[in-house]
């Protein structure tokens, strides 16, 4: 198994994690992935909204692509913009507070500070109990639309095999399957 991350500081926390000797970690994005030919990619977390610009998606997909195998698949969910789920990016609606081994209790939130068409930013907040300390962090995300994310794939030379509801929020997220085209044809965005 190989783990590709651009963020340095949560590739040492997975490396710490039980079985983590078993998986190769590489530092940085699928523009530095070895060549490959494996039967199955996936994009987590959402990790295909961070993508903000057409090139970096396009870019994204192109490595994706050239990683599997004829017949292979990239899996990969991402947020239905329909249901607008930034509307509950707020303090209000937001806030947690966890109790971690070893650090205490952290309180979180999220804020939406942002939107403009597609782009959604927002800032993350943790206040950690212990010492008063404050983590902040500021992104943006990108929501395209269904039928957007359906012909970037047949671009890229992907087939859309299924779109399904992500199972831990069904109506929320879109978890896409595609197949990587056996012919090598590049297909055009289907309309």
């Amino acid at each position: 198994m190989i783990a590709v991350d651009p963020a340095g500081a949560s590739l040492d926390v997975a490396r710490a994690k039980p079985g983590a000797d078993q998986v190769r970690w590489i530092h940085g994005d699928a523009t530095v992935l070895p060549p490959l030919q494996v039967d199955l990619a996936t994009m987590t977390a959402n990790v295909a909204q961070v993508f903000l610009t057409d090139e970096e998606w396009d870019m994204t997909l192109r490595c994706a692509h050239a990683a599997l195998r004829p017949g292979g698949h990239l899996v990969f969910e991402t947020r239905d913009p329909q249901r607008q789920a930034w509307r509950g990016w707020n303090r209000e609606d937001s806030a947690t507070r966890a109790d971690i081994p070893g650090v205490g209790s952290v309180e979180s939130w999220v804020e939406v500070t942002n939107v403009s068409r597609q782009l959604v930013s927002f800032r993350g907040t943790w206040v950690f109990e212990e010492d008063g300390a404050v983590l902040i962090s500021d992104s943006t995300l990108r929501f395209r639309r269904r039928d957007e994310i359906a012909d970037s794939l047949l671009t890229a030379g992907f087939a859309v095999a299924e779109v399904r509801d992500a199972p831990d929020r069904p109506g929320c997220e879109l978890v896409f399957v595609a197949a990587r085209v056996t012919c090598g044809l590049r297909l055009g965005p289907a309309r």
